[in-house]
C-alpha cells in the first residue's frame, strides 16, 4: 500500500467518525472524567473494533470477485445514504444518551468505563463496516488496520480534549455530507467495476 492510499484510509476514517456518536460519547465522557483516561479508555476500545473489522473484511476477501465488489458497493452505497439522510442530531442524541448511562470514579474506573461505552457502541458502527469494506476492497488488512486505528486514536484525543470547540468550528452537517459524497461516489465506481 502507498503512503498516499494509506494516509488517504487514515483521513478517510478520521472524517467518518467526527460526526458518530461515539465521538459525541468520548465528548461528554471527558466533562465528566480526566481526558487522559477517556482518551486511554476509547482508544483501546477503538483499536479492538478495527481488529474485529478488518478480520471481517478478510473474510469478505474469501467471496468470489462479482459477488465481492457488490458487497463491497452496497456497504459504500449504505454508508453514503447513512450519512446523507441519518440527521447528526440522531447521532448526538445516542453519544449522549450512552455516555451518561455510565458513572466514572477512579481513574481505572473511567477508563474503563470510556473503553466500555466505546467499544459496545461501534459494534455494527459505520466505521467498523468501512474499515471491514477497506480491507476486502485493499487486500491488505494490517495497513488498514494501522490506518484506521490511528485515525480512531486521534479522534479520541481531539473528542477528549477539543470536542466540543471543533463543533463550534466545523459543523457536524458539513463533516457528514463530505463522507457521504465520498461514499456515494467509492460506491458507484465500485459497483460499475462489478458490473463490467
Amino acid at each position: 500500500m502507498s503512503v498516499g492510499a494509506f494516509l488517504g484510509i487514515m483521513v478517510l476514517m478520521f472524517l467518518l467518525e467526527l460526526p458518530d456518536k461515539t465521538m459525541v460519547a468520548t465528548i461528554v465522557m471527558s466533562t465528566r472524567a480526566r481526558p487522559t483516561s477517556i482518551v486511554m479508555g476509547a482508544s483501546a476500545g477503538f483499536v479492538v473494533q478495527m481488529g474485529i473489522a478488518v478480520a471481517a473484511g478478510s473474510a469478505l476477501t474469501l467471496l468470489p470477485a462479482r459477488p465481492k465488489e457488490l458487497v463491497i458497493a452496497a456497504l459504500f452505497l449504505g454508508g453514503a445514504a447513512y450519512l446523507l439522510f441519518v440527521p447528526e442530531k440522531v447521532e448526538e442524541r445516542e453519544g449522549e444518551r450512552e455516555a451518561q448511562r455510565e458513572r466514572v470514579g477512579t481513574r481505572w474506573k473511567e477508563v474503563t468505563t470510556a473503553f466500555s461505552v466505546i467499544f459496545l457502541g461501534e459494534f455494527g458502527d459505520l466505521t467498523q463496516i468501512q474499515a471491514a469494506n477497506l480491507s476486502a476492497k485493499t487486500h491488505q488488512p494490517v495497513e488498514v488496520f494501522v490506518a484506521s486505528s490511528l485515525a480512531m486514536i486521534a479522534v479520541s484525543f481531539l473528542g477528549a480534549f477539543g470536542g466540543r470547540a471543533l463543533q463550534r468550528i466545523v459543523p457536524l452537517r458539513f463533516i457528514r455530507l463530505g463522507g457521504g459524497v465520498v461514499f456515494a461516489v467509492l460506491g458507484l465506481y465500485t459497483l460499475v467495476e462489478a458490473l463490467r
